[in-house]
C-alpha cells in the first residue's frame, strides 16, 4: 500500500481494480492485433 502511494487499504483496492481492468483491456487489444497479424501471415501476406 505504501509502495504505490495509497493512504488506505480501501484506496489501494480501488486503484488495483482499475489497473487490472485496464491491463485486461490492453491484453485484449493486443490479442486482437496478434490474431489479425497471424491471419495475414497465414494468407501469404495478402491483406
Amino acid at each position: 500500500m505504501a509502495w504505490i502511494g495509497r493512504s488506505s487499504v480501501r484506496a489501494a483496492m480501488v486503484y488495483q481494480h482499475a489497473t487490472r481492468d485496464r491491463d485486461q483491456a490492453i491484453a485484449g487489444a493486443l490479442d486482437q492485433l496478434i490474431d489479425a497479424a497471424r491471419r495475414v501471415a497465414d494468407d501469404g501476406g495478402a491483406a
